[in-house]
């Protein structure tokens, strides 16, 4: 495999999604229950998830998976989910009235959210085989 730009395989491909109106904690729980699977099994996971911004990821995931067979000709079949992350993006902040005249702040945060594909078979993930002593 030869790397193309910015570090990504020609086997690869990714898209972003960039200021969702949700803090990163909350995008990363989402995150974590699609990181590996494979594309129609994390798009099932997805659809049928109750975070709210699971809607969001969906939207990023697709965009990735039309990326990959417009752009570089991958099958859609045999793409999983390589890497999936999200990142602290600007912050608002507001501000509330408080008692006896002082203020307190509101923060609403964002966050950035990147998805890579990769085209072939999905790793496995190993089973842990627990040792019995006598």
């Amino acid at each position: 495999m030869t790397t193309a730009r910015y570090g990504i395989k020609d086997n690869q491909v990714r898209a972003f999604n960039k200021l969702i109106r949700v803090s990163h904690q909350k995008l990363n729980l989402v995150c974590d229950m699609v990181r590996g699977l494979p594309v129609d099994r994390a798009i099932d996971v997805l659809k049928f998830s109750k975070k709210r911004v699971s809607g969001e990821v969906l939207k990023t995931l697709l965009s990735a998976v039309a990326n990959a067979e417009h752009n570089k000709n991958l099958p859609a079949d045999s793409l999983y989910v390589k890497e999936i992350w999200c990142g602290k993006a600007l912050t608002m902040k507001r501000i509330m009235p408080g008692p006896r005249g002082s203020a307190r702040p509101i923060l609403k945060p964002f966050s950035n959210l990147t998805i890579v594909l990769e085209s072939g078979a999905a790793p496995t993930k190993k089973a842990k085989k627990k040792e019995t002593t006598k």
